[in-house]
């Protein structure tokens, strides 16, 4: 296969345990996740990576595929390794389970990068920052990012810093959404944390120490992350206008 799509799914959210499950105009959020990713013609295989009966059994009842891994998993990226690693596979793309407002174009944008060099190891997306309190919010991850499209960093605070009031400055925001080469993504999962990583609170950071380079693709696509119920409320309204 050339790309699959791996929805990771841990029922144990700190901040809004169950939310995978969460209703949503009548479907678990993970079955808008689901939908939505399947749109994407750029994905060979697409399986929901979780840690629960009660996940697999949803995945099952709308007719998605569930892999149940281990509750020992410490992260998402661990939960894709495990389901990854039997498959002949070039490239495997990270797909929130918490994105119910996930474009298919946006699964394309990551993944197509890695399929056309077979240098670049890993891709994730940014979008340009409109709302201005989105800038000083410590919840949205900034990304800054050099002239041939590569990270230079992320970080919850703003950057860069507007030190000339006078310059136009641009700031972009940091899409969950990743696409690694299978080689990398074990490459990935065996760095140690690191020192960026432990203060910012960003597994990404991790990558950028260690001298690997992210290619950051922009996107003008929004998307609306649900990590507290509040956030699911503001996606039940987006939906009922559509």
């Amino acid at each position: 296969m050339d790309v699959i799509g791996v929805i990771p799914a841990r029922y144990g959210s700190s901040r809004f345990e169950g939310k995978v499950l969460a209703d949503l105009q009548g479907k678990p959020m993970v079955q808008w996740v689901w939908e939505q990713a399947k749109k994407a013609k750029i994905l060979d295989e697409l399986i929901v990576a979780c840690d629960d009966k009660r996940i697999e059994e949803a995945v099952n009842a709308f007719g998605g595929k569930a892999v149940l891994t281990s509750k020992e998993h410490l992260s998402g990226t661990d939960r894709i390794c495990e389901v990854v690693n039997p498959l002949e596979v070039k490239v495997i793309v990270n797909i929130q389970a918490d994105e119910p407002l996930l474009d298919p174009v946006m699964i394309e944008s990551v993944a197509r990068p890695l399929l056309d060099d077979s240098t670049l190891n890993m891709a994730t997306l940014m979008k340009r920052i409109d709302d201005p309190h989105e800038i000083s919010d410590p919840n949205v991850v900034k990304v800054a990012a050099d002239t041939h499209g590569f990270a230079l960093y992320f970080s919850r605070a703003a950057i860069p810093y507007q030190r000339d009031k006078s310059i136009n400055t641009a700031y972009y925001k940091h899409i969950g959404l990743y696409a690694y080469s299978k080689d990398f993504l074990f490459i990935f999962k065996n760095l140690p944390e690191s020192n960026l990583e432990k203060i910012e609170k960003l597994e990404q950071l991790r990558v950028l120490e260690e001298g690997f380079r992210i290619k950051v693709i922009e996107t003008k696509i929004s998307t609306v992350g649900v990590d507290t119920p509040e956030d699911l409320e503001k996606v039940k309204k987006i939906l009922s206008k559509r």
